[in-house]
């Protein structure tokens, strides 16, 4: 019988994949790359993804899928009874889908400018202005998401989704410090996701107990 393939990597964007397709109940193999050792870069990972970047999802019939919020929608929309988006159509997942995108964009886009500051000049000596300015950017648009989320306990109120689950992932990326002080909201929310069970095991094995 055919299963999902992710190819991922400890505490990587492919830690949302992983999540999701564990609220959706999904068969899948997990395929460790490392990319400490570069092993995103060989001949056989390029064929799947031309980018050399995980998460890649190779779906049942062979298709390959990468980009975290673009895998998330589909595993939403592939398993409609795990209820892990709103309807395809209606205002509520115009809603979600904004923010998911905005999260991709803008706070993982800028955590990728702060980690590895190095890729993004030739010259090496500006490496630490990037990463200076990268997590001031950062920090704004956590102070944007911030401001939409209402009373809880995810961002759609009681319903839960996959974008709960990417703010849950970047936001272990994130001084946890600074979130208490300054965005206890997207803290609470991330909390609320770490608690379930399915997720709580996926938090364990990529950042440690909660």
């Amino acid at each position: 019988m055919a299963k999902y393939v992710l190819y991922g990597g400890p505490g990587s964007g492919s830690v949302s994949v992983e999540a999701a397709l564990q609220e959706a109940g999904a068969d899948f193999d997990l395929v460790h790359i490392d990319t400490n050792k570069k092993e995103n870069f060989d001949a056989k990972f390029t064929a799947i993804n031309p980018r050399q970047q995980i998460p890649a999802l190779i779906l049942l019939d062979g298709t390959v899928v990468t980009e975290c919020a673009a895998i998330l929608l589909h595993i939403a929309d592939a398993f409609p009874t795990a209820n892990l988006a709103p309807k395809p159509g209606s205002s509520a997942r115009a809603l979600h889908d904004r923010w998911l995108v905005f999260l991709a964009v803008n706070i993982y886009e800028g955590e990728l400018r702060k980690g590895y500051s190095d890729r993004y000049s030739d010259d090496i000596g500006h490496a630490q202005a990037i990463a200076g300015a990268a997590g001031k950017y950062v920090e704004r648009h956590y102070g944007i998401l911030e401001q939409q989320i209402g009373a809880g306990p995810y961002f759609l109120g009681q319903q839960f989704s996959v974008l709960d689950i990417y703010i849950w992932m970047v936001a272990q990326w994130m001084d946890q410090d600074w979130l208490v002080s300054n965005c206890p909201k997207v803290l609470a929310l991330a909390n609320a996701v770490k608690a379930r069970p399915k997720i709580n095991k996926v938090q364990a094995s990529h950042f440690g107990a909660a």
